[in-house]
C-alpha cells in the first residue's frame, strides 16, 4: 500500500499562497502552483477537488481564527455581566484595539487574500460577511445596554450595521494598503479617538 508523501502539503500550501497573493484566485495558474512546489498537478488532484479548494485549505486557519474571534462576542452571556462591565465594552481602549491587530498581523496574509484575493471563490463576499457578523453581535450587546437603561438612544439595527461596517473598514484597510506594523500602531490610535462607541451610543 502507498504511503501519502505529507512534506509535499507545506510546499503546495505556500506556492498556492504565493500564486494567489500574486494573481489573485481568478488568475492564478494551477500549473504555476505546482512547479514553484515542485510537485506535479496530479499529486494536487489527489488532496483537493481543484483551485477554489485550494484556495480554501490556504485560508482555512484564519477563517478559523475569525469565527471563533466572532463567537466568543457573539455567544456572551450578558447575565453574567455588571453594568461596569457592559459599560467597558463600549470604550475604545488602545489596548484592547491593538489586540485585534495584533491577531490580524500574525495572519496578514491570508487575511489580505480573504479581502482582496477571494473573488470567485465561496469567500468572494468575506470583507461584507465578516462585518455583519460582527454587526450583529454589537446589536445584542446594544440591546441588552438598552435594557438596562445605560442607554436611552434608539438605535435600529440598520444603523448598528453602518457604524460596525465603517469600523471594520478602518480595520481592513491597513491590511489591503500592506502598512507596517508601526504604522498599523499608529492607526491604532486615530481609530480609538475616531471611533467614540459611549458618545455614538450616549452609554451611561
Amino acid at each position: 500500500m502507498s504511503v501519502r508523501d505529507t512534506s509535499i502539503d507545506p510546499r503546495l500550501i505556500q506556492s498556492a499562497r504565493e500564486e494567489f497573493l500574486k494573481n489573485g484566485f481568478i488568475k492564478a495558474d494551477l500549473k504555476t502552483i505546482c512547479d514553484n512546489a515542485g510537485i506535479t498537478t496530479g499529486a494536487v488532484y489527489k488532496r483537493y477537488s481543484g483551485k477554489e479548494e485550494l484556495f480554501c485549505a490556504v485560508v482555512q486557519s484564519t477563517v478559523d481564527k475569525l469565527i471563533e474571534f466572532t463567537r466568543v462576542r457573539a455567544e456572551a452571556n450578558f447575565t453574567e455581566m455588571t453594568d461596569a462591565e457592559m459599560h467597558e465594552v463600549w470604550v475604545m481602549r488602545e489596548e484592547y484595539a491593538m489586540d485585534m491587530f495584533k491577531m490580524l498581523w500574525e495572519v496578514r496574509e491570508d487575511f489580505y487574500l480573504l479581502l482582496e484575493k477571494s473573488a470567485g471563490t465561496k469567500y468572494e463576499n468575506f470583507r461584507h460577511d465578516f462585518a455583519d457578523s460582527m454587526s450583529k453581535a454589537t446589536y445584542l450587546y446594544y440591546l441588552e445596554a438598552r435594557k438596562r437603561g445605560m442607554t436611552g438612544v434608539e438605535m435600529p439595527e440598520a444603523e448598528i450595521h453602518i457604524l460596525c461596517s465603517s469600523f471594520w473598514t478602518s480595520l481592513y484597510e491597513p491590511f489591503i494598503h500592506r502598512m507596517s506594523k508601526k504604522d498599523i500602531e499608529k492607526h491604532c490610535k486615530v481609530i480609538c479617538r475616531f471611533f467614540d462607541w459611549t458618545k455614538a451610543l450616549e452609554i451611561k
